[in-house]
């Protein structure tokens, strides 16, 4: 069985949208491994798409509200 591993949350959710399989997602000194099924060899692709697209750029502005949110916190 072909795989793609990932640390990156959305990618790897943008590829369990687009119907890959997750084989195994673990937590590694503080990183994300997410592993899915690659069979067709279609995840490499996928990936580049998901950064092309509407997805990439809701991802890129739910981090930049959380950076607000942070930055503006008082102790």
């Amino acid at each position: 069985m072909k795989s793609y591993t990932t640390s990156d949350l959305p990618v790897a959710a943008y590829l369990m949208m687009k119907g890959l399989s997750l084989i195994r997602a673990d937590r590694l000194s503080g990183r994300f491994i997410f592993e899915l099924d690659d069979t067709d060899d279609s995840a490499a692709k996928l990936a580049i798409e998901y950064l092309n697209s509407d997805f990439c750029k809701f991802d890129n502005y739910i981090r930049n509200l959380k950076s607000v949110l942070y930055q503006n916190k008082k102790p």
